[in-house]
């Protein structure tokens, strides 16, 4: 399999299947999932997917998969930090937002092995790009946008002890 095909898997079974983002399944159509070649820096293609969703008639969502060079947990949350900072100067502050995920993914003060943390687990590193005005609008429709972590974290606990 390849990384995208790792990756849409697992929206389909984890994300999709126990409803953790209950925003996913109507912005499936419209996905973009761009895979970073080997030895590429995902921040030009932040920048080139970032324009395609400011875009009219761009995707709904991006998905930029690394497959290589942010195995380590601490070295993708520098280059978030760098792709969050890339974002800002070139101006799409309050149009695009990044969602993170990655394999070793731990929420800061969490206990590493805490459930909890496999809301944001991916199959590799990845950066999601959203249109704000799209999460705005999709959280203005939920009837408890507030709720929605706390049912996940309930959720991943109740399955790890095998009552899910």
């Amino acid at each position: 399999m390849t990384p995208e095909d790792d990756v849409r898997a697992w929206l389909d079974r984890v994300v999709i299947g126990l409803n953790l983002c209950p925003f996913a399944r109507a912005a499936l159509p419209g996905l973009r999932v761009v895979t970073v070649p080997p030895g590429t820096s995902p921040l030009g293609h932040l920048i080139d997917e970032s324009a395609r969703l400011d875009g009219a008639d761009g995707p709904a969502t991006t998905l930029i998969v690394v497959p290589d060079g942010l195995a380590a947990f601490d070295t993708y949350l520098d280059q978030l930090a760098e792709a969050e900072s890339v974002l800002s100067r070139a101006g799409y502050d309050g149009i695009i937002q990044i969602a993170s995920f990655h394999p070793d993914y731990c929420f800061e003060d969490a206990d590493p092995d805490d459930p909890a943390n496999a809301t944001n687990r991916s199959p590799w590193p990845l950066f999601h790009l959203l249109r704000e005005a799209d999460v705005s609008a999709a959280i203005d429709r939920h009837p408890d946008p507030e709720g929605i972590p706390a049912r996940n974290t309930q959720l991943l606990r109740e399955l790890s002890r095998g009552r899910g």
